[in-house]
């Protein structure tokens, strides 16, 4: 058996040769990796870097195709209501607390000052010019009418789309449900009751002619006060 000398040497290779090549070989395999995934990161970035000027996005809304060029921090809703004609949507709060702008993306309502309007590129975006088919109003919209369902109408194209979204997810609500659908639209006119009225009436819950009782009216006000 060899005797080690002082610096652990057995044969022709020692503990500190060993140790040093090991500190060597894992170094540099590190600081490759490190070098790769910094050259991944900086591809990746390289490759979301759009803008500050305007770039091409393409909307698919109310069934069309629409074609802008925008800055990408421009909203949805500034991208319908200033880059398009469809002014349906409204700004109230922009701060997505009042519902004024409440649009369909696949079928699920949104505020729509609150999403950027590149972002919602690929998706089905609907607003309310696009619930009436050839001059005839959606069942919704014809419930707003006989109910009488607006006073200055701001708001009232976001509770026809949060309506609309609702019966086509649930078209038998109770009006708990209807509440609920509701509870991100505000009506500073106070005609929150005949929402309600209009919106069981597309549900096929109230005929044309009845209304709510006195109760589920003081009811409501009540719930959105």
């Amino acid at each position: 058996m060899k005797e080690q000398d002082k610096d652990g040497l057995i044969g022709s290779f020692s503990r500190r040769t060993f140790l040093k090549s090991l500190g060597t070989t894992a170094v540099t395999v590190a600081a490759a990796r490190t070098q790769a995934v910094a050259a991944e990161l900086e591809k990746a970035n390289a490759e979301k870097v759009i803008g500050p000027g305007a770039v091409p996005v393409t909307l698919r809304v109310n069934g069309d195709t629409l074609k802008l060029m925008l800055e990408p921090r421009v909203t949805l809703l500034d991208a319908l209501r200033n880059y398009s004609s469809l002014t349906g949507s409204k700004e109230g709060c922009d701060r997505a607390t009042c519902g004024a702008c409440t649009v369909m993306v696949d079928d699920v309502p949104i505020y729509s000052c609150q999403k950027l309007a590149i972002e919602m590129q690929g998706k089905n975006i609907t607003t309310v010019e696009g619930l009436a088919k050839s001059g005839t109003l959606s069942n919704v919209q014809q419930a707003f009418v006989d109910r009488d369902a607006l006073m200055c109408g701001y708001c009232t194209p976001g509770f026809v789309m949060s309506v609309t979204a609702l019966l086509r997810k649930n078209p038998h609500p109770t009006m708990d449900d209807v509440k609920h659908a509701c509870a991100g639209n505000i009506c500073r006119c106070g005609t929150q009751p005949r929402v309600m009225e209009a919106a069981m009436q597309a549900a096929g819950v109230l005929p044309k002619t009845a209304g709510l009782s006195k109760t589920e009216i003081i009811d409501y006000g009540r719930l959105a006060s």
